[in-house]
């Protein structure tokens, strides 16, 4: 294991259906993990403290709703987060489903690819450490320090299903995809095309990184490594660059802490 992934909600509505809905960038079929009232901590901030009490493993959002932030802002607090833990933040970024999260920053929901573009843009613009206009009409330049301690080399990973607005964004920014919805569901098909679109569009089809999920996998009712990690090769044969477990354990007792080294060493096996 080399990364530590958490997630991102600012608030929930009362429209959790959409979660299901891809023509609001849901997934099909898909259920929200919590309801309304489910207790989501802010990942940065998570990260902050994980980051404290850890010195090699990797820092990741998956992802950050990156447009609900203040772009200046946000590209201070992850260079701030990467310089802290030595360069160990990846940026997971997508626009997400919820239209409720958009109408409380006071954003427009149907210009959340516009948005989620500009922030980049601007995180990019400050972390390279030199003066820059964020605006044609500004009045003067702006930079910032600390800059991340790969600059913009920072890993950016873009979430989305394969479409040609998803490919631009990786193709600009991106370090790896995290594949969504129906492209997560079918990856054999689903990563190829990729690779395509963002040749398409003027970036290295061969350059990035992808994502997949391992689903947990109950045997007896308890999660078994073994069977959990079973498709990982086939995971692996499809492309998939980084695979990715969410286990539902807190490492907070002993018989946690086993099944987790469990699930590392099994990992470590059929990955070598």
């Amino acid at each position: 294991m080399d990364r530590l992934v958490v997630s991102d909600h600012v608030v929930f509505g009362d429209r959790l259906d959409a979660y299901g809905d891809p023509s609001v960038g849901g997934t099909p079929g898909g259920r929200q993990p919590t309801g309304p009232d489910g207790e989501w901590l802010e990942p940065l901030t998570v990260l902050s403290f994980v980051a404290s009490r850890t010195s090699r493993i990797r820092l990741g959002t998956s992802i950050l709703l990156a447009a609900l932030r203040r772009p200046a802002v946000l590209a201070k607090t992850v260079a701030t987060l990467d310089t802290l833990s030595g360069g160990r933040v990846d940026l997971g970024v997508g626009v997400g489903w919820q239209q409720a999260e958009y109408d409380a920053a006071g954003l427009d929901f149907d210009e959340r690819g516009r948005l989620l573009d500009d922030t980049l843009e601007t995180c990019r613009s400050l972390w390279s450490g030199d003066p820059v206009r964020l605006a044609d009409d500004a009045a003067s330049s702006v930079q910032a320090r600390p800059t991340p301690v790969r600059g913009v080399d920072l890993p950016v990973w873009v979430s989305g299903t394969v479409n040609g607005a998803v490919a631009r964004r990786l193709a600009r920014f991106g370090s790896g995809w995290i594949p969504w919805g129906d492209a997560a569901a079918d990856l054999p098909r689903s990563i190829p095309e990729m690779r395509t679109r963002v040749e398409r569009a003027g970036g290295d089809a061969d350059s990035f990184g992808v994502v997949g999920t391992a689903r947990v996998v109950e045997v007896d009712g308890v999660p078994s490594a073994a069977a959990t990690l079973a498709g990982v090769e086939d995971l692996v044969a499809a492309g998939v660059t980084d695979v990715r477990v969410s286990w539902p354990v807190a490492p907070d007792a002993e018989s946690d802490l086993e099944q987790l080294v469990a699930l590392v060493d099994e990992l470590r096996r059929r990955v070598g």
